[in-house]
C-alpha cells in the first residue's frame, strides 16, 4: 500500500486513503461529506463543482485558481491546498466577502450552481484585489446560471473586491514521488529524468498533464488506472522561455499562465484562450495536452499551425524537434513515440509586417467546441504579402494548413479577385464530416468566408463578432 494522498482542506492537514484516480467531487461529497460542492455536467462546463486550488505555480508563489472538481483527480492534489465553499463560509462572520455581498443583493434564486460562482468570484479577488468588469465577466464564464441573471451576481463581485478581502497564504505540504492507495497511485516526478525513468519502468501508466480532456474518462465512463504519471511538477516542463527570436512554452505551462505571453505577442491568439477555456479549465490544462490529444477540434493547433510552431519531443534517448505540419498523421494519432513527450512548443515572435487572427465558429461564444476554427497569418512588405500561413480545424481528421489558399495569397495585395481565389481553394481543399455542430456545406461555407473577413479585419473593418 502507497502512501495516502496529503493536503490541506479549508486550512487543515488532511489525509486521504484512497484511489488517485478518484474525483475531488466524489471524494468531497462522499468521503469527506462536503456538499456544498455541486455536480452539475460532470465534464467541467458548468461550473457547479468549483473549488479553489493553491499551489505551486511556474516559477511564482504559490497562486489560488479555481478548478472544476468533477474532472480534477485525488492524485493530482496532492501537496496542495483546497478550499470548498464551506472553507469560504468559515472566513468570518457571514462567511467570506463574495458570499456576504451575494446575500445582500439577491444575487442566487435555485442555489445550485452560487456555491461554484461564489468560489470562482473568490478567486478572482485573490488573483486580483482590483478587478476591472471585464475580469468578473472572465471570471465567470465557465458558470451557469439559469435562474438569477449575471447582473447581479457581477454587482456582488464589484462590492466584494471593494471589501479587499484576502485569502490566507497556506504552507503547502508539496506533492510526493506517489501517492494514493487501493489500486491507483500517482506518480509526480520533479525532473525530466525521472520522468523519463517511470516511464519507462512503468509503460502501461497514463500520462496525465492537467486532464481536462482525459479526466472527463474517469468522471463519465468510469475509467480505472492503476498508474498515473504528472507531469505537473516536472521542473523542465514547467518553464517559459523568451529569446531573441522565439518564446519556448514548457509542456507542463498551463494555458492560464501562457496568457499574458500570448496577449503581449498574438491579441487574436488570447481571445481564442479565453474563449475556449474558462479559468477553470486554463487554470488546468496545458498546452502540450491539448496537442497531445490529436483532436480534430483542439483549438490550439490551427494557431499554432498558422504561427509556424515547432515542438521539441523528448524522450530517455534524447531530443528532436518537429514541425507542428509534421506531428499530426491521422485521426487523435501523432508523430509521438510510445516513449516520447513534448518537451517545449516553440512559436516565432511576430516578425516586422507580420498579422494574425484566428476565429472560431460556434453555437456558444465562451466554452464550447468548434464548428470551424481558422487561424490566418501574413507577411507583407510594401503591401504585398510575401508570406502566408493558413490553417483549419473542425475541416478534416487532423488540423491541417491549407497550402493552395496560402500559394494564391502570396506576391498579392489582398485584392477582391486575390481573396476570391484563396476562398474557393479552401473550399475544394478541405473535406469535412457532417456531424452535430454542422454539415459539411456548412463548415466549407464558413471556412471560405473567413479567408474573406481576415482581410476586412485587417483592414479594419467593423466584425460583428459571433458565435
Amino acid at each position: 500500500m502507497s502512501d495516502p494522498i496529503r493536503f490541506i482542506l479549508n486550512g487543515e492537514p488532511v489525509e486521504a486513503n484512497c484511489r488517485a484516480d478518484k474525483t475531488v467531487l466524489e471524494w468531497l461529497r462522499g468521503d469527506a461529506q462536503l456538499r456544498g460542492t455541486k455536480e452539475g455536467c460532470a465534464e467541467g462546463d458548468c461550473g457547479a463543482c468549483s473549488v479553489l486550488l493553491c499551489r505551486d505555480g511556474a516559477g511564482r508563489k504559490p497562486q489560488y485558481e479555481p478548478a472544476n472538481s468533477c474532472i480534477l483527480l485525488m492524485g493530482q492534489i496532492d501537496g496542495a491546498a483546497l478550499t470548498t465553499i464551506e472553507g469560504l463560509a468559515a472566513m468570518g462572520e457571514g462567511g467570506h466577502a463574495v458570499q456576504q455581498e451575494m446575500a445582500l443583493n439577491g444575487s442566487s434564486q435555485c442555489g445550485f450552481c452560487t456555491p461554484g460562482i461564489a468560489v470562482s468570484l473568490a478567486g478572482l479577488l485573490a488573483r486580483k484585489s482590483e478587478p476591472m468588469d471585464a475580469d468578473i465577466h472572465d471570471a465567470l464564464a465557465g458558470n451557469l446560471c439559469r435562474c438569477t441573471g449575471y447582473r447581479p451576481i457581477v454587482e456582488a463581485a464589484q462590492a466584494a473586491a471593494a471589501t479587499r478581502s484576502a485569502m490566507p497564504a497556506p504552507k503547502l505540504p508539496g506533492p510526493q514521488n506517489h501517492s494514493g492507495n487501493r489500486g491507483s497511485g500517482m506518480f509526480a516526478p520533479r525532473s525530466l529524468k525521472e520522468l523519463g525513468r517511470l516511464l519507462a519502468k512503468h509503460k502501461d501508466a497514463t500520462l496525465l498533464a492537467g486532464g481536462t480532456d482525459l479526466n472527463i474518462d474517469v468522471a463519465h465512463a468510469r475509467a480505472r488506472w492503476p498508474n498515473v504519471i504528472s507531469t505537473r511538477h516536472v521542473a523542465e516542463l514547467r518553464k517559459i522561455k523568451r529569446s531573441r527570436d522565439q518564446i519556448e512554452f514548457g509542456g507542463a505551462v498551463t494555458w492560464q499562465e501562457a496568457l499574458p505571453h500570448l496577449e503581449k505577442d498574438w491579441p487574436s491568439f488570447a481571445t481564442l484562450v479565453r474563449r475556449f477555456g474558462s479559468v477553470q479549465i486554463r487554470s488546468m490544462g496545458t498546452m502540450a495536452g491539448n496537442l497531445a490529444t490529436a483532436s480534430p477540434i483542439g483549438d490550439g493547433a490551427p494557431a499554432l499551425l498558422a504561427l509556424g510552431a515547432q515542438l521539441v519531443l523528448a524522450s530517455r534517448k534524447g531530443e528532436r524537434e518537429i514541425p507542428l505540419d509534421k506531428f499530426f498523421v491521422d485521426y487523435r494519432k501523432s508523430a509521438l513515440k510510445r516513449d516520447e513527450i513534448i518537451r517545449a512548443i516553440r512559436v516565432p515572435h511576430p516578425a516586422k509586417g507580420q498579422e494574425f487572427r484566428v476565429y472560431k465558429i460556434s453555437k456558444r461564444y465562451d466554452q464550447d467546441i468548434s464548428t470551424v476554427c481558422g487561424a490566418f497569418s501574413i507577411t507583407r512588405s510594401r503591401g504585398v504579402v510575401t508570406g502566408c500561413r493558413i490553417a483549419y480545424g473542425g475541416m478534416a481528421a487532423t488540423p491541417l494548413r491549407c497550402t493552395e489558399a496560402e500559394i494564391a495569397l502570396i506576391g498579392t495585395r489582398l485584392e477582391e479577385a486575390d481573396i476570391q481565389a484563396a476562398s474557393a481553394a479552401v473550399q475544394e481543399f478541405y473535406k469535412p464530416l457532417t456531424d452535430m455542430r454542422g454539415s459539411a456545406d456548412y463548415r466549407l461555407l464558413v471556412a471560405g468566408n473567413l479567408v474573406e473577413r481576415f482581410p476586412r479585419d485587417l483592414a479594419g473593418e467593423r466584425v460583428e463578432v459571433m458565435a
